[in-house]
């Protein structure tokens, strides 16, 4: 019972840390979006252009990574670089407001200091993503993992939900005052349930092991700055390259639709604002179901990550397929249904890629090849979020295509990504790429260079 107890509550903490992500990304994209383009007339270009850049400061993760491999503080990898993350992010979203009103009047200044802010935000989010992901590879079995992972992601969207009703209560009508006053309160949420959540998590290297895994870190990696070395991971491993391929493609299938779905129920369907922001609940709640089943089943049964990947992506993919076909055949009553569905299959494919991009990792490198997997899926989302509006614009605003034959192309395209992804995904071996990694980095190396790979996880 007591031991039942402890792997709760250590469950919980570890998962803690996403409460304040949570609540950064529900002020950005839930409050920060709509003040700035609604209340101070800021183009929707600009503001979604900074809240975006987030995504492209994604390869810091293989530095960062790779800094905190071979290069930990008071005897910690990981805890103290995902503090100083959270510190830095948090701290920034005091200046957000103040910088908002400035770029609603025009200042060209407030225009450089959100450009700074939002570059340094999506540094700081680079840290936190890196060495949280790494510390959760590390402290976790495979067979807890997948419920950690799962336990996390739910944590994520309920304190996403959670914040819009503190931003109510906070700020129930806009002013300048009240939005400074709902800003303010970032650090408290985030600093607090980092510290909560991961104090006393990471265990303590002494200085013999801080030196032998310092060893091994440098030497599991071709020699040059990390991006370089990531770089040569990429082009010298084919087991690296094709996860890496694996990883961008499924998330920019995944993600493709995500700023389109509710404009193609009105477009397609003519239904009111009401009508389509019932998605999201249909969407949100499946992925909701779909991770915490995925979770307990990960924990009853043993079953290869791999392969509940391919039926997450096969699941999906389906749903595109029946999105395509109510678009083109303007079928609204199956949308709701199927969106519940794909979040379902979504949910499974969210924390079987998490769980295995953990596993494809090399001990004493974990923070090098989850900044590589990080970077991957960061790309995918952005891209995707960029494309989606540049196919809008292209097939329906140009006027080339009738809204119901251009989100027939659009589903059917993340359809065909997904499959596409899937077969990389099975083509790709584990076990071939621990040992391409092993023995990849031994040819780089100087002959007196000490060669120990320690431990390599494996599926």
């Amino acid at each position: 019972m007591w031991k039942a107890i402890r792997a709760i509550v250590w469950t919980l903490r570890l998962a803690l840390p996403k409460v304040g992500v949570g609540w950064m990304f529900a002020l950005l994209t839930t409050d920060f979006n709509r003040v700035a383009i609604n209340e101070l007339g800021i183009a929707a270009i600009v503001v979604t252009a900074l809240v975006s850049i987030r995504y492209f400061m994604a390869p810091f993760q293989v530095v960062v990574g790779r800094i905190a491999d071979t290069m930990p503080i008071l005897g910690y990898r990981r805890t103290p670089y995902l503090l100083i993350g959270c510190i830095v992010a948090s701290l920034l979203f005091m200046a957000i407001p103040q910088v908002a009103f400035g770029m609603g009047e025009g200042s060209a200044m407030a225009m450089l200091s959100a450009i700074m802010l939002f570059t340094l935000f999506g540094l700081s989010m680079a840290v936190i993503a890196d060495t949280y992901h790494s510390l959760i590879a590390e402290v976790t079995s495979p067979e807890s993992r997948g419920m950690v992972i799962s336990v996390a992601w739910i944590v994520l969207i309920m304190s996403s939900i959670l914040a819009t009703v503190v931003m109510n209560i906070v700020r129930p009508e806009f002013s300048p005052e009240a939005m400074q006053t709902l800003y303010n309160l970032t650090p408290l949420v985030v600093i607090g349930s980092a510290l909560l959540g991961v104090i006393g998590i990471e265990r303590r290297m002494n200085a013999e092991e801080l030196e032998e895994a310092r060893v091994k870190a440098l030497a599991l990696a071709p020699p040059g700055n990390p991006i370089s070395s990531a770089v040569t991971l990429l082009r010298k491993n084919p087991h690296t390259r094709s996860f890496f391929a694996f990883i961008f493609l499924a998330m920019f299938s995944v993600t493709l639709m995500d700023n389109i779905l509710e404009v193609f129920g009105a477009e397609v369907f003519a239904m009111s604002i009401a009508e389509t922001t019932t998605f999201e609940r249909f969407w949100g709640g499946g992925i909701l179901i779909g991770m915490l089943l995925t979770g307990v089943i990960s924990i009853a049964f043993k079953i290869d990550r791999k392969k509940l990947v391919i039926v997450g992506i096969v699941g999906a993919a389906l749903g595109f397929v029946m999105l395509s076909v109510s678009s083109i055949a303007e079928i609204q009553p199956i949308i709701k249904p199927t969106l519940f569905g794909m979040g379902l299959f979504i949910g499974m494919f969210n924390v079987g890629a998490l769980a295995l991009m953990m596993e494809m990792t090399v001990a004493n490198a974990t923070g090098l090849y989850m900044g590589l997997w990080g970077t991957a899926q960061a790309f995918g989302m952005g891209i995707s979020s960029f494309a989606s509006g540049v196919l809008h614009t292209l097939f329906i605003e140009s006027g080339l295509f009738a809204p119901k034959h251009a989100y027939f192309g659009i589903f059917t395209l993340e359809a065909v990504g997904l499959v596409l992804a899937g077969v990389i995904l099975y083509r790709t071996s584990i076990t071939q790429f621990a040992a391409n990694a092993e023995r990849g980095v031994s040819t780089d190396r100087p002959a007196d260079t000490p060669l120990n790979t320690g431990t390599t996880t494996r599926a």
